[in-house]
């Protein structure tokens, strides 16, 4: 059912994603972009099979032949349209070579990027940068994984929660312009079946930074006090990456 985004700021319900302009001016956008990992196993093919019919799709996105199963393979899909993921990625799974791989549903991740309200360009936080980021072949490593909050972090003041993800955001500031670890952050609330709050993307050109980065991130106040999970997590390498467009 669509939603009347004007009738719906009548009543202070605004769905739109929020940053700030130059000036300090509130910005707004009413799009966002979905990712969803799939995991499949008993991937014994030659990989040209499904890069080629990836390529022949044209969808945007990566192929990862995973890192703790021989016979195992990550698809990365994105999309601005939820709808594609039941839809045209369906069909084309049941018409390609993915048809004879088991999908470990288990292990499906799905997020949609979002704004926390600072940002000077919401087309670039929203859509470009995590696109140019899944699609850069300088970056052939990844991990991706979920987590999900403790109740006591949404209980501490806006001042302390600010302190804890400035710790947290910090770290993956400095990792980020040493060109050792990137980070996609997406919010899956009510849409992961394990019920986390956000699944986290890291990606590399090697990968033992993205080992490192998640080991200093077990120090932090965010991972050691107020996370209730963390994972599982999917550690991948590129078989094959879209264009970022």
């Amino acid at each position: 059912m669509a939603i009347d985004i004007q009738e719906n700021r009548k009543v202070g319900v605004d769905l739109r994603e929020k940053g700030k302009d130059a000036e300090g001016c509130t910005i707004y956008h009413d799009g966002r972009l979905y990712i969803q990992l799939l995991v499949f196993t008993g991937f014994n093919v030659p990989p040209r099979i499904l890069i080629s019919q990836m390529e022949r799709a044209g969808f945007c996105g990566a192929l990862y032949s995973s890192l703790h199963d021989p016979g195992g393979v990550g698809l990365l899909t994105v999309a601005e349209d939820p709808r594609f993921f039941v839809t045209e990625l369906q069909s084309f799974l049941q018409d390609s070579g993915f048809k004879y791989l088991q999908c470990r549903t288990d292990w499906t991740m799905i997020g949609r990027t979002y704004a926390i309200g600072y940002e000077n360009d919401l087309v670039e936080t929203l859509f470009d940068r995590p696109r140019r980021y899944v699609c850069n072949p300088a970056w052939p490593w990844a991990i991706w994984y979920p987590l999900r909050r403790s109740g006591d972090f949404e209980h501490l003041n806006a001042e302390e929660r600010r302190k804890i993800l400035m710790e947290h955001g910090g770290i993956g500031l400095a990792y980020g312009r040493s060109d050792h670890a990137h980070d996609i952050r997406l919010a899956c609330h009510g849409l992961d079946q394990s019920d986390n709050d956000f699944l986290v993307g890291l990606l590399s050109k090697d990968l033992h930074p993205l080992s490192a980065i998640i080991e200093r991130m077990r120090r932090t106040q965010q991972t050691s006090r107020y996370l209730s999970s963390l994972g599982p997590f999917f550690v991948g390498h590129a078989l094959w990456q879209s264009s970022a467009s």
